[in-house]
């Protein structure tokens, strides 16, 4: 694969969004928490806003103890980068 494959803008029409939780030696009840608190930032601040693209979230161990308000901020930063 080309250097340029890699790079390219995608053909398609809509955002796709991955979602990528590590363990991080915590339990599946906590890992669903964060993901389910990550989908809705996703649907409702992140989704509106952007361009089509791809984009994946993994988040650092700190989110597991971060408040939706502390993710909210988080996704908040990635809109501005994502322009």
């Amino acid at each position: 694969m080309d250097a340029d494959e890699r790079v390219r803008e995608p053909q398609r029409q809509y955002v796709r969004v991955g979602i990528i939780v590590p363990k991080y030696k915590h339990s599946i009840v906590e890992r669903n928490r964060l993901r389910r608190r990550l989908r809705e930032l996703v649907r409702t601040r992140l989704l509106p806003v952007i361009a089509p693209c791809d984009v994946v979230i993994r988040p650092f161990p700190q989110a597991y103890h971060a408040t939706f308000e502390m993710l909210a901020a988080d996704i908040a930063r990635v809109v501005e980068r994502l322009g």
